[in-house]
């Protein structure tokens, strides 16, 4: 398991749980005993050999997998815009400094005497603001002022004060204030539905992927002894014709029916390869990222079909665990949270502001701070600051686009808890089709190869021809490929109920955790 990645799938090493049918037959022997094949020969890719259970393959899907790797990013990023937001509250501090240099002709107001003038002003300003979700924002300064000129003695000015706005309509209380930190929280929490949902699509394929390739195997033994059994039948006839029992018409189907079965054991054998691809890039075994790996496979596919009772309670657990039903109801939440933010935007924009500064005169730059306690020398300004855009249209336009994204958001959950519903309804109805396959091309097997056993009975006696023995062959290879997928379609129709659910990653003792703030 990659401990790197921050979502933790943390998955039972044995994943017991979920895995509990009897076993019928020894793990890792094939489904149906069959005698050693005949060597049809095969490219072969693999350089390394791995012996994979599918509780292995589990796991090595969930700490390998490059695609799982990169959605395991998703919800630090989506993380970080909760942080983002909060950040308008953060304290800010800030400096300001101005020179100004002046050159002018002045009249006197008494005598009406022109004169020159030529001086300076040096401006200083430090100070700290912080806006908070009541709609305040607080700013507090220290300011100092030299100016100096030919006209005048040098004056520094040293200042502090403190300046509080307060919205009273628009931007008022923390209800609308805090909408993006919220609807920012939701966004990680949804970008870990999301990761849950992959995560879960990503198992159902790695299962379901396990059990195709344990299929292809179990073909693979069937058309080998398919074509044994071929080549047998092929030299018995051929002997028989040698000593004038059969005529030497009677070799033409064996020989059809032989190669027919090397055609379908190549067909079979590119199935298997393909099989083996497609697993070998779910669990990604190979560090280098190579798809040569070649996997047997040891776990059992038989189970004991049991009946599904409780078909209401698996329609509710959709509901309640499902991760895409829970992401939009996260949606329909951040919806609402925006009509608060819209609805207020409609509304005027009134301030008011009140600052208080006490100010200390003197000609020395120490001597005016310390002054500013020494003299009653003060100010006080407030007022009200009101704004209105006459039209208001962007205001009205966002407010018009937040109803509608809920109405849909509400449609997109109703319409998901029916999806739900659907979906687990069609997994039951599949289920129990897999389940009775399961006895029907058992009994199905068993009586053809009585059939067969009969057919070929008739030919020794030479009431029958090759012809009909091959044909019931065939049938019989039909039933036992039949048989096999009846018991890899159950398999994945409980996976496919699971995923449904949404209790696939529960049930297999997997659960997403949240990346630390």
């Amino acid at each position: 398991m990659n401990r790197a990645c921050f979502a933790v799938l943390a998955a039972s090493t044995a994943c017991a749980g979920p895995f509990e049918p009897p076993p019928l037959i020894e793990a890792g022997s094939p489904i149906f005993p069959l005698p050693e094949p005949a060597v049809v020969a095969a490219p072969p890719t693999a350089t390394a050999t791995m012996a994979l259970s599918v509780e292995e393959a589990i796991l090595l899907a969930l700490s390998n997998n490059h695609d799982l790797r990169v959605q395991q990013l998703a919800p630090i990023i989506a993380g970080t815009f909760e942080q983002i937001e909060r950040g308008v509250f953060d304290p800010e501090l800030f400096a300001e400094g101005t020179f100004n240099y002046e050159q002018a002709t002045q009249t006197a107001r008494a005598t009406g005497e022109q004169f020159d003038v030529e001086g300076t002003a040096t401006d200083a300003r430090v100070g700290i603001r912080q806006r908070f979700s009541t709609g305040t924002d607080v700013e507090a300064t220290v300011e100092h002022r030299l100016d100096d000129s030919n006209r005048t003695p040098e004056q520094q000015i040293a200042r502090v004060g403190i300046t509080i706005t307060q919205a009273l309509l628009r931007g008022l209380g923390p209800a609308v204030n805090l909408v993006g930190i919220e609807q920012a929280a939701l966004e990680a929490e949804a970008s870990l539905f999301q990761l849950r949902a992959f995560a879960e699509a990503l198992l159902a394929d790695c299962e379901t992927a396990y059990w195709q390739y344990v299929l292809a195997q179990e073909e693979i033994r069937i058309f080998e002894n398919a074509l044994s059994v071929a080549q047998q039948e092929r030299s018995q006839i051929q002997a028989r014709i040698e000593v004038g029992e059969l005529p030497e018409l009677e070799i033409a189907a064996a020989r059809v029916e032989e190669a027919r079965r090397q055609q379908a054991l190549i067909d079979a054998r590119r199935r298997l390869e393909a099989a083996r691809l497609r697993l070998n890039r779910l669990v990604n075994p190979d560090p280098s990222g190579r798809l040569d790996t070649a996997l047997t496979t040891t776990s059992d596919p038989r189970v004991d079909p049991a009946p599904i009772s409780d078909r209401e309670a698996r329609t509710q657990l959709a509901e309640k665990f499902r991760p895409d039903l829970a992401e939009a109801r996260l949606r329909l939440r951040q919806n609402r949270l925006e009509i608060v933010a819209t609805r207020n935007g409609l509304l005027p924009r009134l301030d008011a502001f009140v600052t208080l500064r006490k100010t200390g005169f003197a000609d020395a730059f120490p001597t005016a701070f310390d002054r500013l306690g020494a003299e009653n020398t003060y100010d006080i300004v407030a007022g009200l600051s009101l704004s209105q855009p006459l039209l208001n249209r962007a205001a009205s336009a966002s407010n018009r686009a937040a109803q509608t994204s809920r109405r849909q958001a509400e449609g997109a959950v109703r319409n998901l808890e029916q999806q739900a519903r659907l979906e687990v309804r069609l997994a039951l109805n599949e289920l129990d089709r897999a389940q009775a396959q399961i006895r029907a091309s058992t009994e199905t097997r068993r009586l053809q190869e009585r059939a067969v056993f009969a057919v070929k009975e008739r030919f020794q006696v030479g009431a029958g021809t090759a012809l009909l023995v091959a044909q019931a062959q065939r049938d019989l290879l039909e039933n036992q490929i039949a048989e096999v997928r009846a018991v890899v379609d159950y398999r994945r129709a409980l996976i496919e109920l699971y995923r449904a659910e949404g209790t696939l990653l529960a049930r297999r003792g997997i659960s997403v955790a949240a990346p630390p703030r």
